[in-house]
Order: structure tokens, then sequence, then C-alpha cells
């Protein structure tokens, strides 16, 4: 199998979210205090730096991935690629974006959602914006305990009062982006009130006193920030069909499939070639298949191709840690007749279990491999003696109306 990596210029554009903004009510006046204080937050932060993928092409002499790091000049047409490289999708708007888009969408996506849903909105954003998942649960856990006192204790105005300049506050809540916009929205307003034994007055966050309905609802939207789950984009697996073809087993990879810089990868190449011609005769077969191990960890997706009976090919990206069944699953909703059992055999014919729960990396399916279909004879023979017989399009025609011609 022939795998090689190059570079392309073609960008991917991200469909713009107000396109898909649906008419809204107007915010109340809760949701655009909190979506203020969100995005006053934000612009005060440095945007996050997109960093462009400078990968070049690995030589591994003897393995399957054909290296070229000299390449002089990124390719201007990206038709030769086997894939134009990985995208993702926003589950909240439906964009397709490139890896450096992602991040900064989704935090856009959440902040528009401060005018339909608030509480939802600040609940991913504490569990979205905020990479440390211990702080995320330590500050959780301290709103969630104001929460309780208020509610246990409601006519009593101390558990209704927050200090700014509380030093649990200060260390524990407030960096925890979009815990403040939390409070804000269940109903906490910002006051400066005069403290015993000082001149100046200091911020307070005050709730009102409640009634039993509203306390009602504070506990059910602190069970949902208790429940709540980073926003993350999905892998958009870009599947497509392809006629038979000779090339089936040639891969014309985008350097988003590793881990690894131009720079990082020419000299580690160096490294390598250094140590086997040390240690070539030292090598023991554990050895060897460590190092294949670490081989396999410089890749963050791979791109599986399945060769069907009829000599299509199906294709589509995966993450390198991808489990098997969601290979299957995959092949399995892209088949006319899914239903039925099949088996898909890898290079060097292993046969893939569906049941087990290894990852593509562990099968040696990365950075991309060609797969061998087959439907489960004896099942086959069952619907033959009962007459029956299986669709003669293999592939569903959303898969078939785009079929291309593999170059």
């Amino acid at each position: 199998m022939l795998v090689t990596c190059r570079f392309s210029s073609k960008p991917a554009v991200a469909p713009s979210s107000s396109s898909s903004k649906q008419s809204r009510h107007a915010p109340s006046e809760g949701a655009q205090m909190a979506g203020a204080a969100a995005l006053a937050r934000i612009e005060q932060k440095q945007r996050p730096k997109v960093h462009t993928s400078q990968d070049a092409i690995r030589n591994q002499g003897e393995k399957r991935t054909v290296l070229n790091p000299d390449s002089p000049e990124p390719m201007k047409d990206a038709a030769c690629l086997s894939v134009s490289g990985v995208y993702f999708t926003c589950p909240l708007t439906g964009a397709t974006l490139t890896k450096s888009q992602r991040e900064v969408h989704i935090k856009e996506a959440i902040l528009m959602r401060f005018e339909e849903d608030d509480i939802e909105a600040s609940v991913m954003m504490v569990h979205t914006f905020n990479k440390d998942r211990e702080k995320v649960k330590a500050a959780v856990d301290i709103i969630s305990k104001y929460v309780d006192n208020i509610c246990k204790n409601p006519s009593e105005e101390k558990y209704r009062k927050i200090k700014v300049s509380n030093k649990v506050f200060q260390e524990k809540v407030s960096p925890v982006e979009g815990s403040r916009e939390f409070l804000q929205a269940v109903g906490f307003i910002s006051v400066m009130l005069p403290v015993e034994a000082q001149e100046e007055e200091e911020e307070f966050l005050v709730l009102p006193e409640q009634s039993d309905d509203a306390l009602e609802l504070m506990k059910e939207r602190r069970d949902r920030l208790q429940r709540g789950e980073p926003v993350r984009a999905q892998l958009d697996r870009q599947p497509q069909a392809f006629r038979p073809s000779p090339n089936a087993q040639r891969f014309e990879l985008p350097p988003e499939f590793y881990n690894l810089s131009a720079e990082e990868l020419k000299k580690e190449q160096q490294q390598r070639t250094e140590l086997v011609e040390k240690n070539a005769m030292l090598r023991t077969k554990a050895m060897r298949e460590r190092e294949e191990q670490r081989e396999r960890r410089k890749y963050n997706y791979t791109l599986l191709r399945v060769r069907l009976p009829d000599g299509n090919l199906l294709q589509a990206t995966f993450y390198a840690w991808d489990r098997l069944p969601a290979l299957f699953e995959f092949v399995r909703e892209s088949l006319m007749d899914g239903w039925q059992p099949f088996e898909l055999i890898a290079p060097g014919g292993q046969k893939l279990q569906e049941s087990e729960e290894v990852t593509l990396v562990e099968c040696n399916l990365v950075p991309a491999a060609l797969l061998t279909f087959a439907w489960d004879a004896a099942v086959q023979a069952d619907i033959a003696a009962a007459g029956g017989k299986s669709s003669a399009a293999l592939l569903k025609p959303e898969l078939l109306e785009r079929i291309q011609t593999l170059s």
C-alpha cells in the first residue's frame, strides 16, 4: 500500500452561522446581561492563535508510508489528494469546520445562544470554555452549594449574597469562564454594597428573595449545570464512493493526518535511521513491536477504504483511536442491506471482529488502509435457499449519486 502526505492550500469555508439562525424573540434582560458579560470576557482574552500545520512527508523505508519532507511548494490543487483535509461539524450550527476553525466557531455559537436560553448557554460555557475538568467540578460544586443553601434557607439574606472579593469565590469560581454568567442567568445581580469597617463599597452578587416555584426552578437549573458536558465538534467522516480502480491501495494524505511538523519529522527520521544502523543486529521482536506502536501514535486520523463485492470503494475518515464497532457501524449505515451480517478483512487477511473494543491503531489501520468487505456466507446461503435476493446496489443512493473515479 502506498501512502503519501501532501500539502494543500485549498481552504475550507465554514458556513456562516447567521444563515442558520431562526427568527427569535427579543432576549430577556437577564439574557442580555449574561450575554454581554460573556462577550466582555472573551474580548478581554486573546483570541486563540491559529496554528497552520506545515507537516511534511515522513520516509519509513521498508514501511508502507512514502515520505517527502523536502516538498518545495504547497500544491495549488487538491484534486490529487485522497481527501482534501480533515473537517468537523459543529453540533450547534451544523457548520463544516477545519481544525483551526472549530474552537472559535463553537465559542461564538455558544455565546449566540444567550439570546435564546441563557441557562443553557452558561452551562455550555462552563463545561466547554475551561479545559481543566477538576477546576470545573470545583466551581460547579461551589455554585451548587450556593443554590442548596438558598433553597434550604430562602428567607435568610446572607445566603443570597456573594461577596465577589471572597477568597473562595475568587480562587474557585471566578476563574472558571461561564460561572458568573450562570449565576446571573439564575437571577443574581451585581450590586455595590457597603462593608463594615471599610470606607469603600464592594461588589456583591445578590439574589432577590425567591418564591417557592422560583426555588424549584433554581434546583432544576443547578441540576442542568451538574449534568453539563463540553460541546465538541464532531469529526466529519466525509463518506465518498469510488468506482472500481487499480489505485485503490494508493493514498495521498493531507498534512492534517500527522501529529508532527515537517522539521520534527525530518529530525526524527534522521535519529531513527541512526538508531536502526546502530542496533540493527540487536533488536528483538518485542523491541520492533514497541517501535511500531510509537510510530502509529504519530497519527491523529486514518483514511479507510472498503472494497465491496461489486468492486466499488467506500471511503471515510476516522480518528486513529476510534474502535472497531464505530467502523462497522459506519459501513452498515452506508449499505442498502445493512441488516445483513458482514465481515471486514484487513490487509494481510486479518478478519476484524465487530465485538472487539480495539482501536484502529491497534489493528494497524493507520494512517490509511484498504479493507475487503464480504457478506456472511452462511446467511447468504440461507437467503439463496429461501429464494431471496440481495439488493442489486450495495451502497445507498445518496452515496452512488456522488460516486467518483479514483485517480
